[in-house]
């Protein structure tokens, strides 16, 4: 069956406001996000949920009111990255649609999609900190922002959704298609690929090799400085008209979408399946 299922087994403005002190926004931080903005108007959201920040329904809401929190502070730019040293994220959590309560796992995939609606159609600058793996959810998170610098190392980077019998959603499939050249994306959607660090900087994936996550902060920041001396709303509404037939998509999509999804997560087959993969894991874990 094909329906945008990535789940199984994944490791799954013309006006410019400075914010005077770097702060943390505490009514909007939590546990799982850290929220902070410094003085030159740039905020860093910081993904907490240790050890490898699976994306379950309560990381993805605080992300969702970080995001709101940033918009509505009018942030000049936006850095997103992983307190895991070695993870960015590793993409959806499964217990998530593992036996899932209906409310929640509805609330859950409505969450993601507001989320990336959010980050990929931000009028602010987005830059991503990736300081370790980020397959699947992770790597969606990361090209939902317009610019990427990753951490050397054994580290690897991709939609790798179809080499487990998966069908990634169409919003997945066209942020890809917005990030490298789409020959590359179908060969990259169709094999299931990761990238190694260099292999993702060589074929667009990330902008910038970073030696540690230190650096590849800093090289976010260099992106932002580039738009210093243009004007945000011209800069913004170009973005926008970019990625508005992706945006468009899920915006008119958004419950066939939602069917999908909870027609793929309640089928006995896929349930049995991540039956068998938590039962792999647990035995892992016991070694």
């Amino acid at each position: 069956m094909k329906t945008n299922m990535v789940l199984l087994r994944t490791l799954l403005s013309s006006v410019r406001r400075t914010l005077p002190n770097s702060r943390h926004l505490s009514a909007k931080s939590g546990p799982l996000i850290d929220l902070s903005v410094d003085n030159e108007g740039i905020a860093t959201v910081t993904m907490q949920r240790l050890p490898v920040n699976s994306l379950n329904l309560d990381l993805l809401q605080e992300m969702d009111k970080a995001l709101v929190e940033i918009d509505k502070n009018k942030a000049r730019a936006m850095i997103l990255t992983s307190a895991s040293p070695t993870v960015f994220s590793a993409g959806l959590d499964i217990m998530e649609m593992y036996k899932p309560d209906p409310k929640r796992v509805e609330l859950f995939w409505t969450t993601l999609q507001g989320v990336w609606l959010k980050l990929f159609g931000s009028k602010y600058i987005t830059a991503a900190a990736i300081n370790g793996h980020a397959p699947a959810g992770g790597c969606l998170l990361a090209m939902s922002c317009e610019y990427r610098a990753m951490v050397t190392g054994k580290y690897s980077i991709g939609l790798n959704e179809t080499a487990l019998g998966i069908v990634a959603p169409m919003w997945f499939m066209d942020t890809l298609c917005n990030t490298i050249p789409q020959r590359q994306a179908e060969l990259s959607l169709t094999t299931g690929k990761m990238f190694s660090v260099d292999e993702a900087h060589k074929v667009g994936m990330i902008d910038d090799v970073a030696s540690d996550k230190d650096d590849a902060v800093v090289k976010c920041k260099q992106f932002i400085k580039r738009f210093d001396r243009i004007p945000p709303l011209a800069r913004a509404y170009t973005k926008q008209k970019i990625r508005s037939r992706a945006l468009g998509w899920l915006q008119k999509n958004q419950q066939l979408d939602l069917n999908e999804f909870l027609q793929f997560v309640n089928n006995p087959q896929v349930q049995k399946s991540l039956e068998m993969y938590i039962q792999m894991l647990k035995q892992k874990s016991a070694k």
